[in-house]
């Protein structure tokens, strides 16, 4: 049983204690870390399990869409993560990606396209994806070439997409995609669109299906003389930097709840084996060497958590948290890896047993060091904040 003493911190109100609870019993009940080789099903049979259940309201914004909340209560999102991530990291994958995928809309969408999309995602009945990255661009968005040039003919008004993206979590199974893509009112991140490109529209397609060592859906996209109407572009045109900025200070705080949820269930299995293995007439948990490694455990940890949930009250009242989400994904996603590997050592041959737990951890937790931003630009981010303050401050 994991450690909750920490929804007494000053963070939270009672609303969000009792979620927590609410959602741990349903998880306890519902979720297991292990699920079959078709990963794609197992996605989506998630997805239908957490939208029948109520807890998607929660990754969408407006109570008029079936949302929980007018605005995305990011504690809440966070506290949904870890959570479930201490469960199955599918369905912390199923769910954040319902979030991400319609962050943009939530924040910036038209009542159109809020009233087309937000409810059947709550619901689990559509499937979103969030798709920025491209072959040669990664965290530098500015080098994306992924372009949308803006037609007018007799067809109407529209933008042809042209070029590729990769890396697209919920890629080959997603109902729809918000794209980002270059229009080139001005040069590097400031001439990018955000768009809703619906999977079945003409002129997309799944170019690769790609595998990773914690298996999810993931893809490559092709589009070729895609057509996309222009009322399912996002916001204002060449605001798509904005728009996947503001997407991602939401939900980068939410990848370091979850990992915090993957290096809770890492510690629990760490404690349950420790002070059950026998060795050399008494138990792993008696020597002085395991204790100072669980203590580790546990204060990296209770540090992370501490990033993670000052940064989620922080933008929940309206604060810029650019440098404290970034210090909160950078120390928890670390901090996770260490505790991960730390238990699988205590297992010893046993950790590096395929689906044994702390093994599964270890596979799942590696990809949160990189996606949402990798730990070194999250370096980069929180030196540029504290920079810019310090000169800021001099003026």
């Amino acid at each position: 049983m994991s450690d909750t003493s920490y929804l007494s911190w000053p963070f939270f109100n009672e609303e969000h204690r009792q979620l927590q609870r609410k959602l741990d019993n349903w998880a306890s009940q519902n979720l297991h870390q292990s699920h079959g080789k078709d990963v794609d099903q197992a996605c989506h049979d998630l997805v239908k399990q957490l939208g029948d259940a109520g807890w998607l309201k929660h990754a969408i914004g407006g109570k008029a869409y079936g949302a929980s909340q007018d605005v995305i209560d990011t504690r809440a999102i966070c506290i949904l993560r870890e959570t479930l991530a201490r469960y199955s990291g599918l369905a912390d994958f199923a769910f954040a990606m319902q979030g991400l995928g319609t962050g943009a809309i939530s924040l910036f969408g038209s009542e159109q396209q809020k009233a087309t999309y937000l409810e059947k995602v709550g619901q689990g009945k559509l499937i979103s994806a969030f798709a920025l990255s491209e072959p040669n661009a990664g965290s530098d968005v500015a080098a994306m070439q992924c372009s949308a040039t803006l037609v007018h003919d007799a067809q109407g008004d529209y933008y042809v997409l042209e070029g590729e993206k990769t890396w697209i979590s919920n890629g080959g199974i997603a109902d729809f995609y918000v794209v980002f893509a270059r229009t080139g009112e001005a040069a590097g991140a400031r001439g990018i669109s955000a768009f809703i490109v619906d999977a079945n529209i003409e002129g997309f397609e799944i170019a690769e299906r790609i595998d990773v060592i914690a298996p999810h859906p993931l893809a490559r996209l092709k589009f070729n003389q895609c057509r996309v109407p222009v009322n399912q572009r996002i916001g204002e045109s060449g605001q798509g930097f904005k728009v996947a900025m503001a997407t991602l200070d939401v939900f980068r705080t939410s990848v370091a709840a979850a990992a915090l949820g993957f290096a809770r269930r890492a510690l629990d299995e760490a404690m349950e084996r420790a002070t059950s293995r026998p060795m050399f007439g008494q138990t792993l948990a008696d020597f002085q060497l395991t204790q100072v490694k669980l203590a580790q455990m546990a204060t990296t940890i209770d540090s992370a958590a501490l990033l993670v949930y000052r940064a989620a009250w922080q933008r929940d009242h309206g604060q810029r948290v650019t440098k404290e989400a970034a210090m909160a994904k950078m120390v928890a996603t670390e901090g996770a890896q260490q505790v991960i590997d730390a238990a699988v050592q205590m297992f010893g041959g046993m950790g590096v047993m395929s689906e044994v737990p702390v093994e599964r951890l270890y596979r799942e937790i590696r990809a949160l060091r990189i996606y949402e931003g990798a730990t070194e630009v999250q370096q980069l981010i929180i030196a540029r904040e504290m920079l810019k303050d310090y000169k800021d401050a001099k003026i």
